[in-house]
């Protein structure tokens, strides 16, 4: 994305903010931009299209926040996972997100509606991977609906405790009751052997990712959180962890990934590696050539 058009997305971002969605008017968002006409509507057909664009951006940011937690650290550690829901809910409240969200619900537009449902079910789906990683797949079965009911326990209670009092110390104490009840509650579910819902439901909800496809992207992840724990810790660690973001940002949201750039950084990686973590990036290597062939 190029730097006016992400100029624009943050300044419409300010104004729903300040604003609202409904009551703010493309002229308005031209003005405060300082852009024309034509420019505007080069880059979105519409006010709902402008909207998305900004869900979209806010998605990447949170989602590139959330991961660098996870840089030299152990993905199984409840206390990260913590930390990433602390980060979450403050960016959504800096950002408005929830009032965005409510304005969409009121609003006829249909697109709008399937866009955010999407856009929950993508950061359910977070959720679900990082109960992989916290629970192990042996309770895969069950870690689905355990996803759901504790997302639904954690907005609850962050909106009948939280609002009663704005300080920062009372939202890190909700989360992590709320934590420290999944715990439970996944015990709970696994040993009664009960399922409501199958997770390759995803492949459903998530028609652009295959089966296969979300399988390759939690091989990559965990590929990639390895070679960083040992990347950090070196010295010099900054420019292999950047070449590594780039190389998972690249191949899962791009839709045309750019194979000679991958294969560069990914050559780089080679001649700055480690012993401690030749394995792995071998591994990595692996796995997006045979990527890269199935995408030939």
């Amino acid at each position: 994305m190029n730097d006016r058009k992400q100029h624009v997305i943050t300044k419409a971002h300010q104004l729903f903010i300040e604003k609202g969605f409904q009551a703010t008017s493309i002229i308005e968002i031209i003005e405060f931009s300082g852009i024309s006409k034509g420019t505007f509507y080069n880059y979105f057909s519409s006010k709902n299209e402008l909207l998305i664009a900004i869900f979209t951006s806010l998605s990447e940011r949170i989602a590139k926040e959330r991961n660098e937690l996870l840089i030299g650290q152990d993905p199984a550690d409840i206390e990260i996972f913590i930390k990433q829901l602390e980060l979450q809910m403050a960016f959504n409240k800096r950002n408005k997100l929830l009032t965005l969200f409510e304005e969409v619900f009121v609003s006829n537009d249909p697109a709008l509606k399937q866009f955010l449902k999407q856009f929950q079910i993508m950061y359910l789906h977070w959720i679900y991977n990082r109960f992989l990683d916290l629970f192990g797949k042996n309770k895969q079965p069950y870690l689905l609906d355990c996803s759901i009911m504790f997302l639904g326990m954690l907005h609850h209670n962050i909106h009948h405790h939280f609002f009663a009092n704005e300080m920062d110390s009372s939202l890190k104490h909700v989360i992590r009751y709320s934590v420290e009840r999944a715990v439970k509650m996944v015990e709970e579910v696994v040993k009664s052997g009960e399922q409501l819902l199958d997770p390759e439901i995803f492949t459903k909800w998530l028609p652009e990712c295959n089966k296969n496809g979300l399988a390759f992207e939690r091989k990559l992840h965990h590929i990639i959180s390895a070679l960083k724990k040992y990347i950090n810790e070196g010295e010099n660690h900054l420019e292999p962890i950047e070449l590594l973001d780039f190389i998972q940002e690249e191949i899962v949201h791009s839709k045309t990934p750019r194979k000679f750039l991958i294969k560069s950084a990914l050559s780089t990686l080679r001649e700055i590696s480690g012993k401690k973590w030749q394995g792995d990036l071998e591994k990595l290597e692996k796995l997006i050539n045979d990527f890269l062939v199935q995408k030939s």
